[in-house]
């Protein structure tokens, strides 16, 4: 990741070095969270999660986005605590209406100008007492996984101590009901066009180039997916993962979804570190921890 105009920001975990091509998916990065802040302002009783989910479309194709990783996705109510899933389709935005009080987390990943984005906005309509405990107690969720990929632990002993917080927590696990019971997964560019398709919600381009990383780490003995099984044992691979660890408590689900920099850095400042603190989620804790 070098490029002639790096430059270095201060974070809160240190000063980073943040090259051309990082800035470039921090831009875009912070217009998937935009776009999320922006639509849930306009949530209103009765709006669905396809509504919801094509408010995301249209707010980002109106700012050039024609590409995806995936397709914006809207869970309301115990839909955010995946409540049921058993089977990739219930991940889709149904007819579900939101209700007052009822928690949501919107979902998108687009990719913009080649680079890609991948987060989770977790919110509710109107007060929420469980999801903002839950929103609270993701924090040291951030703070363990960074730690962790620092002291370059395998990819699945930090799942598992991300797992053994939630319990002692109270909280379920709920990223264990996506595909692989993934937390992460790696995040590359890719090429620019006007216009890609999409199969079964996921931009086709971008699919490619997973599967590519996933090929080219069974030969080196990584994956390109964080998950609980064996294919994850091994020392964090540099790059770029979405991260989204997700808390469930009795129907109600919340979680934050952003990009992990991960390098060969041997100084452990520049070795891992989020992408960006300046996101929703950061921000309410910091005010929490001002107040």
């Amino acid at each position: 990741m070098a490029g002639d105009t790096d430059t270095r920001e201060r974070t809160a975990h240190g000063p980073v070095r943040l090259t051309a091509e990082l800035r470039g998916f921090r831009e875009v990065q912070r217009l998937a969270y935009e776009c999320a802040e922006t639509v849930a302002a306009q949530l209103r009783p009765g709006v669905t999660e396809r509504e919801a989910a094509r408010m995301q479309r249209e707010w980002l194709r109106e700012r050039g986005v024609r590409d995806w990783f995936h397709l914006p996705f809207a869970w309301f109510g115990d839909r955010t605590a995946f409540a049921g899933f058993r089977i990739p389709l219930q991940f889709f935005p149904t007819n579900r209406r939101l209700e007052p009080g009822m928690p949501f987390i919107l979902d998108m990943a687009p990719v913009h100008r080649g680079y890609a984005a991948d987060i989770g906005y977790s919110g509710s309509l109107g007060l929420n007492p469980v999801q903002d405990r839950l929103m609270s107690d993701l924090r040291p969720h951030r703070a363990l996984i960074l730690e962790q990929v620092r002291e370059r632990r395998p990819l699945r002993e930090i799942y598992e101590n991300v797992e053994r917080l939630m319990t002692r927590q109270g909280y379920a696990n709920r990223h264990r009901a996506y595909p692989f019971g993934v937390i992460a997964h790696k995040m590359d560019r890719v090429g620019e066009r006007r216009w890609s398709p999409t199969v079964f919600g996921f931009g086709v381009r971008s699919l490619r180039g997973l599967a590519s990383d996933a090929l080219h780490g069974h030969r080196e003995g990584w994956s390109p997916l964080w998950s609980p099984y064996r294919f994850s044992d091994h020392l964090p691979q540099p790059g770029l993962w979405a991260v989204e660890p997700h808390l469930g408590f009795r129907g109600t689900g919340a979680k934050f979804e952003e990009i992990l920099v991960v390098t060969d850095s041997r100084d452990p400042e520049e070795s891992a570190f989020w992408l960006d603190d300046d996101l929703p989620h950061v921000r309410r804790w910091t005010e929490e921890k001002a107040a």
